[in-house]
């Protein structure tokens, strides 16, 4: 009698969201309760992609305190980090593909020396893992 193996359960492609300013995410791990809104105080860890698969940055980098702290509004982090964690809740990971438009635009994150880190239209990826979300205090 010959012997199969028992078929093996495939598991299912993550499903890709749209936001409405063209970010492309899919979540990794979901998160509980309702997502930050504009004002509100946020930690998250990230780690930062070029489309080759390079890690341009990274909370958990040399030298960093392990989360990025920031204010959603406060424009101090690039749009499409902005846009992506109003879409998650606490608890919640994403990975995140953001347009040029949503980085850093045509101009990139170059060196006087012309050197650059980030080239000008690059198209960029994220895994964001949402720490903390907090309503600032008065």
């Amino acid at each position: 009698m010959p012997f199969f193996a028992s078929p093996q359960v495939a598991t299912a492609a993550p499903e890709i969201l749209t936001t409405e300013k063209g970010l492309k995410y899919s979540f990794l791990k979901g998160g509980k309760g309702s997502p930050p809104q504009v004002g509100d105080v946020v930690a998250i860890d990230y780690t930062g992609y070029k489309t080759d698969g390079s890690i341009f940055d990274a909370t958990h980098s040399e030298g960093k305190k392990n989360n990025l702290t920031f204010k959603l509004g406060d424009r101090a982090v690039i749009a499409g980090l902005e846009d992506i964690v109003q879409q998650m809740t606490v608890g919640s990971k994403v990975q995140v593909i953001i347009p040029p438009e949503m980085a850093y635009g045509s101009k990139g994150v170059c060196l006087e020396s012309g050197e650059c880190l980030i080239k000008g239209g690059e198209t960029l990826v994220y895994d964001v893992f949402l720490k903390k979300a907090a309503i600032p205090p008065p």
